[in-house]
């Protein structure tokens, strides 16, 4: 369902043609991978904070937990810059998957599997995603019908 593109009707309706105003919020999200994005930095969380748990819960302990935030760190880093520069989503897609697959091994299972799928999942939408064109933009691309 979120992944879905909404019919002409609601976008048209939604975009304005019935006198009401699209919020910023929706404009700036539509614009960028924010899917993909929101879940790298919740990997990226996930992994950064397994290691500052409390030692029953921790797997791996000492210098064993640097890796951990910093393969954290990288990830959020990727996900705001999935959001702040659409443009490199595609180089940023590509290192998550690879990061989260990493942090499989470095750091506490990617952890505990939920930051290594969290990234794999995020990663992917962020490579996969290619920005809607606007109806205006649409309507000029469109070739002319032949009389």
């Amino acid at each position: 369902m979120l992944l879905t593109r909404r019919t002409a009707g609601r976008r048209a309706e939604r975009s304005g043609a019935t006198g009401k105003p699209r919020s910023a919020w929706w404009r700036w999200r539509r614009g960028r991978p924010f899917w993909g994005g929101l879940a790298t930095v919740l990997a990226g969380l996930e992994i950064c904070v397994i290691p500052l748990a409390p030692l029953k819960i921790m797997l791996q302990q000492g210098i064993a937990g640097i890796p951990s935030v910093l393969l954290g760190l990288v990830m959020i880093v990727l996900g705001l810059t999935a959001w702040c520069a659409p443009h490199y989503r595609g180089l940023a897609g590509v290192l998550t998957v690879l990061l989260a697959a990493a942090a499989l091994v470095m750091s506490n299972l990617g952890g505990f599997l939920v930051g290594t799928v969290l990234g794999i999942l995020g990663g992917a939408a962020m490579f996969a995603w290619r920005p809607v064109p606007t109806p205006e933009a649409a309507d000029s691309e469109a070739p002319e019908p032949a009389a």
